[in-house]
């Protein structure tokens, strides 16, 4: 069942964590639009519906049976960041130790793995307190997740309310709602990831998830190079697209150019000059640090990893961290943060058709 949440306006709470103390009254005068990287919409001084939950699985370090090829990232100085958007400022230099780093976004199939190894339940699969909700319809208060659902027709592009849908019973095994499936899905990257779904899989691996100063340096491969795109300086390569992003008339439709709609097979497109597939477009990915605008100007530059808590002037009270790569969604048109530098950022307990995750580790 699928909720528009420019009607249905109560299910806008589901996608933040807004920490209010104080008990509100929901109006859809509250609502705001959000520029989060996953573009979706928050509820002012409303509760998280999963603020105060946990999952109950004990997760053992290093109990998982994640055998997928890590590259190695050799460690090094690079310069970080980018004169085009206001938050990748100023560039500065960072060292970096190696790491290993997996070769492609977390899948479906992976996922699933650990799921059935941990019992493991997502923040978009768990239940909401009505509590929570003072006068909401217990009907309408079930889980689900966020999903992309283009319109006919828009208006203009400053209401992200016209194309993201509250769908119940989405979820990571059911990418577009309780109908659909993973089935012959398996190698597609696992989406409807919130932050602690992530860190929980890379607990179980043994690993952990990548600092954003660790994505870009293997996204730029190992080099400062102030290229457009981690590929180059150009979209396309002899007409052919070198990453999963959107084309045509945004978001009322995508015209497929470069073969998908949605998410892609891993491996769809070339890997990078160090062996690293899907580090633009496709999804986007988790990263450990908190989100400030301002955290560049004080970054540390050994081994950076990020602010000590979140404050993001637009929602000051979500919770975010870093999301990096873009994702399906990502044009000129709409949303360039896929580009070289460019950052994202998600509220922690927001899950998404668009948002999941890879992995690295110490050596």
């Amino acid at each position: 069942m699928v909720r528009n949440l420019s009607i249905l306006y109560p299910f806008c709470l589901l996608l933040t964590s807004c920490l209010s103390s104080a008990k509100p009254t929901v109006n859809p005068a509250n609502l705001f639009i959000s520029p989060d990287s996953s573009r979706c919409y928050m509820a002012k001084s409303i509760p998280s519906r999963f603020s105060n939950l946990e999952s109950d699985v004990n997760i053992v370090t290093g109990s998982g049976l994640d055998q997928e090829k890590m590259i190695k990232i050799t460690g090094g100085y690079f310069k970080m960041g980018s004169d085009n958007f206001s938050d990748a400022k100023p560039i500065h230099e960072v060292k970096l130790n190696s790491f290993l780093m997996d070769e492609h976004e977390v899948t479906n199939a992976q996922f699933e793995k650990f799921v059935q190894a941990t019992g493991y339940v997502t923040v978009a699969e768990r239940p909401l307190d009505p509590k929570e909700f003072p006068g909401v319809d217990s009907e309408m208060l079930k889980p689900g997740s966020a999903i992309f659902s283009p319109p006919k027709e828009v208006k203009d592009l400053h209401n992200h309310l016209q194309w993201w849908s509250y769908v119940i019973g989405a979820s990571w095994k059911h990418p577009e709602g309780a109908m659909s499936s993973i089935k012959g899905r398996e190698n597609h990257p696992v989406v409807h990831i919130a932050y602690q779904d992530a860190e929980a899989y890379a607990k179980w691996a043994g690993k952990r998830l990548p600092t954003e100063a660790e994505w870009e340096y293997a996204a730029r491969s190992r080099t400062s190079n102030p290229l457009t795109y981690y590929w180059g300086n150009e979209l396309l390569d002899n007409d052919r697209y070198l990453a999963n992003i959107f084309q045509g008339q945004f978001p009322v439709q995508n015209t497929k150019l470069d073969g998908f709609i949605g998410t892609s097979p891993i491996k769809s497109f070339p890997a990078n000059s160090i062996g690293l597939y899907d580090m633009e477009g496709n999804i986007w990915e988790w990263c450990a640090d908190y989100y400030r605008p301002d955290y560049y100007a004080n970054s540390n530059v050994d081994n950076p990893k990020g602010p000590e808590d979140s404050y993001d002037p637009e929602e000051p009270n979500a919770i975010k961290r870093v999301q990096r790569g873009g994702s399906f969604l990502c044009n000129d048109q709409y949303c360039e943060r896929y580009k070289a530098g460019s950052r994202g950022k998600g509220e922690i307990n927001s899950p998404t058709n668009n948002v999941g995750f890879r992995c690295v580790k110490d050596i």
